[in-house]
C-alpha cells in the first residue's frame, strides 16, 4: 500500500473540549505522526480537505474548553464557500492507506465518507441506546443512523469487549445481513511522570474525574459524600470535568448547594493535562461513579498514577477492574459509594495495598494502541 492513512479530525480539530472521544482522537493524531494525514469534512466547502494551520493550532492547544460543539470562525466559513463556488477545492491524495475515524461523526460525514480503503471506525459505546434517558437528546436521535452507517465500513475497532458485544448485538437485532468484522482493541494511557512530593494534605482528597452528565452519576456521588460529611467524616471531594448542558444541570445545582453550605467540595471544571496529572498525584484515591462506559479512561488513568479507584463492577468498567487496584461495586448507588469511600478513608493500609496492585499492572501506552489498531487495519480486505 502507498500513501498515508487518512485520519478524521472533523470535530476534534474544531473544539478544545477534552471528552473521552477527543482524547482518543488527539492521542491517535499524536502517535501516528507523519504516517497519517489529518483531514476534515468542511461543510462550507462541501468536501474533505487536509487541516489548515488554525485547525492544527486547536489540536496543539493545552487550554481545555467546556463546550463540546465545533467552532468555525467566519473567515473559514467564507473561505470554504469561496472554494466551493470557484472550484478551488483542495483534493485529498488519491493514494491512501485507508481511512480511520474515532469520532461520533455527523450525518454529513456519514454521507460523504472518503473512498480510501480499508475504512475503519473506532466504536466507543452504545450508551445512547441503552440509557437514552441519561444521554443528550441529539445523540439519542443521531445514534441509530450512525450505527447503520457503520455497516458500510470495512472494520470496526471497539474500545472494549462490552462495546464490541453491544454493537454486534444491535446489528443482530436489526437483522443486518452483512456486517463488517468487529474486534475489541482496548485504549491506551499516557506515561506517568514521577510526581513531586507535595506533603500531607490538610484533608484526604477524594478525586472524581469526568464530565458532569447524567450517566456519570455525580448525583449519587454527591449524595454519598453528604451522608459521610453529615456523620463527621473528614475529607475533601474534588471534581474535575466539564458540564453537559442537558443532563448535568441537576448535579451542578446540587454541587453548588453543598458548596454554599460549607462542605469541603472543590469543582475545577475541565483541566489541562498537567493540572489533571497534578490532581491525580495529590489525591488519596479516586471515585468514578459512572453507570455505564465504553471504556473508562479516568479509571485506567487513576491506576496508572498509582491511585486506587472505586467504580462499577459491570460492563467495560468491570473489565478494567479485574486486574487489581479497584474497589468494584455491584451497584453505584449513594449508599454503596458511601460505604466504599468510608472504608478507604478509614484504612490507609487498604489504600496502600490497592495502590501496590495498581502499580504492579502493565498499562498499554497510546503508541502501542495506535500500532495495534493500524496493524489490524492492514489485515482487512481492501475494497476493489
Amino acid at each position: 500500500m502507498t500513501g498515508r492513512l487518512l485520519l478524521d479530525l472533523t470535530h476534534t480539530s474544531h473544539t478544545r473540549a477534552r471528552t473521552g472521544i477527543q482524547r482518543v482522537v488527539r492521542a491517535l493524531h499524536r502517535e501516528l505522526g507523519d504516517a497519517a494525514l489529518a483531514v476534515t469534512f468542511d461543510p462550507y466547502l462541501g468536501g474533505w480537505r487536509p487541516l489548515e494551520a488554525w485547525e492544527q493550532a486547536n489540536l496543539g492547544s493545552e487550554a481545555p474548553a467546556g463546550k463540546r460543539g465545533a467552532q468555525w470562525p467566519w473567515t473559514a466559513r467564507l473561505r470554504g464557500r469561496w472554494r466551493r463556488a470557484t472550484g478551488h477545492a483542495v483534493a485529498l491524495p488519491e493514494a491512501a492507506q485507508g481511512f480511520l475515524t474515532a469520532e461520533l461523526f455527523s450525518p454529513a460525514v456519514g454521507a460523504n465518507l472518503p473512498r480510501a480503503t480499508p475504512r475503519v471506525a473506532v466504536f466507543h459505546d452504545a450508551i445512547a441506546l441503552r440509557f437514552p434517558e441519561l444521554s443528550p437528546a441529539g445523540t439519542v436521535a443521531r445514534f441509530p443512523g450512525y450505527l447503520h452507517e457503520l455497516l458500510t465500513f470495512d472494520g470496526i475497532a471497539a474500545v472494549s469487549e462490552d462495546s464490541r458485544a453491544a454493537l454486534v448485538d444491535y446489528w443482530r437485532w436489526l437483522g443486518a445481513a452483512q456486517t463488517p468484522p468487529v474486534v475489541a482493541i482496548p485504549l491506551g494511557v499516557d506515561p506517568v511522570a514521577p510526581a513531586a512530593s507535595t506533603g500531607p494534605a490538610a484533608l484526604p482528597v477524594v478525586l472524581s474525574v469526568g464530565t458532569l452528565e447524567g450517566r456519570k452519576n455525580h448525583a449519587a456521588l454527591l449524595e454519598a459524600c453528604e451522608q459521610l460529611w453529615a456523620r463527621g467524616e473528614k475529607f475533601q471531594l474534588r471534581l474535575a470535568g466539564a458540564v453537559q448542558a442537558q443532563t448535568g444541570r441537576a448535579a451542578l445545582a446540587r454541587l453548588r448547594t453543598l458548596q454554599a453550605a460549607g462542605r469541603p467540595l472543590r469543582y475545577d471544571g475541565p483541566l489541562a493535562d498537567a493540572a489533571l496529572a497534578a490532581a491525580y498525584a495529590e489525591c488519596a484515591f479516586t471515585v468514578y461513579p459512572s453507570i455505564a462506559e465504553g471504556f473508562g479512561l479516568p479509571v485506567i488513568e487513576s491506576l496508572a498514577h498509582g491511585r486506587p479507584c472505586v467504580c462499577s463492577a459491570r460492563g467495560a468498567l468491570g473489565e478494567l477492574s479485574l486486574l487489581g487496584g479497584c474497589v468494584p461495586l455491584a451497584s453505584v448507588d449513594a449508599s454503596s459509594l458511601a460505604a466504599a469511600i468510608a472504608e478507604l478513608l478509614a484504612s490507609p493500609a487498604e489504600r496502600a495495598r490497592l495502590a501496590a496492585d495498581a502499580q504492579a499492572r502493565k498499562f498499554k501506552r497510546w503508541n502501542e494502541y495506535a500500532r495495534e489498531l493500524t496493524t489490524w487495519m492492514r489485515t482487512l480486505r481492501r475494497a476493489s
